[in-house]
């Protein structure tokens, strides 16, 4: 009896442990980063300067986690710059803290000031990435976020043979803030950018740049994951490999169902992971990659393209160069397409999660407009005016306190008022001829949302200025894509499209150029939450509004108090 109780005893230990480890794989770990922003020296086409970055490096350090661990992440300002954070496309469930946009969730970072980022990944895997969040300080301050299926969880696709992070850049000879802050005094569009990159690094199609060229070295016969971020502060990139395929598998750390094309469309702020699957034997060649942008706008671009090199270990030296074609700058037929092929897996594992019943429809437009130059000043822009841009004609205003911790402070009544149009105040014919008065109006205002309320949107692109494709980023949650078009949108028949069963779920779309599209989500976090473009200049001018997610009724429905660290104003 005593052995057999020594047994049972053996066997419940073992079994406590396991459910421990079951526990503990399930929940995840902690992973601690210490982020120092520093001014470091870098040189790119010849032109040395100095350049704000994390740890010295530039792109910035890799996070790495699995789904379900925690990240604390301590972030030290050496600079003389105010500094945020933001983990772009974390979903923060109860965590709005540590979302980072200056003003919105927290005050910046001040010089010799640290803040520490702590929050969780939740129901996401895949490739997302962090930036600076303040002004145009990411042009320098970015970095992946790799996060790995949870430990015995496999990918849906073949397990790729090795993976590798390439992100999309641009290179300024000048200080970047320079040229936004003299745009925003002149009220003309900013000088563009002097090259684009990839890791860093801008290739041999720009002068005194053949030695920094990013090089990716193969083996036949294998399967590598590209993790691909586009981190371009405003650009749409095109991106293609001489004689391979790319099987798309993931967007924004969601996965999609597989398909194959010689180039992918990445617009700034999105990630997409591809399958490369290499020659099986060796081939006696080089290959070119290459990015160059899809351009809609009518103003000036930088129309360059960035190349990298394709290398399979031991090739011939002198064995040929093969380089890719790319769409045209404005092939928006190729990214309609493209965007079209983009469907969830929706397999019992990976659902897609549609809300099928609706609480809240709104209509937004997303555009250019002027502003008057003030002091009766000729300004650069328009007709002497100054380029703003606006959602429903509100250019969001910046405000001196974060919206999150007014909120929650009870204060929110001097910073921000909750009255945002739902709906477009004046209706005019979007697409068409442009209405006479291009001006917008201005001010700091935020959309209310009930907690768990289903929100259906349509994002309608105006010609006012002229039309132009939108990257619209949503920070705490996801969305489904449910349709896109051309033209105005029609609510009669526009909806009978809506694709209910797999849509791409994401949280950054393109509003196609002179087109709608439409989404939902669920409004199932609480707290204050960034909608902006992510093409830099737009947000500069305004092309930003809020949404603020009331609590919900039981206590992890709830927003935590602000970590004791939080910088203030």
């Amino acid at each position: 009896m005593a052995a057999l109780g020594s047994v049972a005893l053996t066997l419940l230990f073992v079994l406590i442990i396991s459910l421990d480890l079951s526990f503990a794989q399930q929940s995840g770990i902690t992973r601690h980063y210490k982020f120092n922003i520093v001014m470091t020296n870098v040189t790119r086409l010849c032109h040395t300067k100095s350049i704000l970055t994390v740890n010295g490096k530039f792109p910035g350090p890799s996070i790495v986690a699995r789904e379900g661990d925690r990240l604390v992440i301590r972030v030290v300002n050496h600079v003389q710059s105010n500094v945020t954070l933001h983990w772009h496309g974390v979903r923060q469930l109860r965590s709005a803290w540590a979302d980072g946009p200056a003003y919105i969730t927290q005050c910046p970072i001040q010089t010799g000031q640290s803040y520490v980022y702590n929050y969780t990944i939740v129901g996401q895997r895949g490739t997302l990435w962090w930036h600076a969040h303040i002004s145009w300080l990411r042009s320098t301050i970015h970095g992946p976020i790799i996060i790995l299926p949870k430990l015995g969880v496999p990918y849906p696709f073949p397990k790729p043979y090795k993976q590798v992070s390439i992100i999309f850049g641009e290179w300024f000879n000048s200080d970047p803030e320079a040229v936004i802050n003299q745009a925003l005094q002149t009220g003309g569009a900013p000088n563009v950018s002097d090259a684009y990159t990839i890791n860093g690094l801008p290739g041999p199609l720009y002068n005194c740049s053949a030695k920094d060229t990013f090089t990716l070295n193969l083996r036949p016969g294998k399967v590598y994951l590209l993790r691909m971020i586009n981190a371009a502060l405003n650009d749409e990139l095109f991106f293609s490999i001489a004689d391979h395929l790319l099987t798309t598998v993931e967007v924004d750390a969601i996965y999609v169902k597989p398909f194959i094309s010689d180039t992918i469309l990445l617009g700034p702020g999105q990630t997409t992971n591809v399958l490369l699957l290499t020659k099986p034997t060796l081939p006696n060649a080089t290959f070119l990659m290459l990015a160059r942008p899809y351009a809609t706008g009518t103003g000036t671009f930088d129309n360059s393209t960035v190349a990298g090199i394709l290398h399979y270990k031991n090739t011939k030296k002198n064995s040929p160069l093969l380089t890719p074609i790319l769409p045209s700058l404005n092939d928006t037929a190729f990214v309609t397409n493209f965007t079209n092929k983009l469907r969830s897996l929706a397999t019992p594992q990976f659902p897609a999660n549609v809300p099928k019943k609706v609480d809240q429809k709104f209509f937004f437009t997303v555009g250019l407009g002027t502003s008057p130059c003030l002091n009766n000043q000729t300004c650069q822009g328009p007709n002497g005016t100054k380029f703003s841009a606006s959602v429903n004609n509100v250019s969001f205003v910046m405000p001196a306190t974060a919206l999150l911790q007014a909120h929650f402070s009870g204060q929110s009544k001097s910073v921000f008022s909750s009255n945002f149009p739902i709906t477009p105040l004046n209706q005019f014919n979007y697409t068409g001829t442009p209405p006479n008065n291009t001006m917008v109006s201005n001010g700091t205002k935020v959309l209310v949302l009930p907690f768990n309320t289903s929100v259906e949107l349509v994002m309608q692109d105006t010609s006012i200025i002229g039309p132009e494709s939108h990257p619209l980023h949503l920070h705490g949650f996801n969305f489904f894509v449910l349709a896109q078009g051309y033209g105005n949108y029609d609510p009669v028949n526009d909806p009978k499209k809506y694709n209910l069963v797999d849509p791409v779920e994401r949280n950054t779309v393109g509003v196609p150029v002179g087109g709608w599209v439409a989404i939902r989500f669920m409004a199932d976090n609480p707290g204050v939450w960034f909608m902006h473009c992510h093409l830099e200049v737009h947000t500069s001018w305004g092309l930003k509004m809020a949404w603020l997610v009331l609590d919900g009724s039981l206590p992890n429905q709830k927003l935590p108090p602000p970590p004791f660290d939080l910088p203030q104003c």
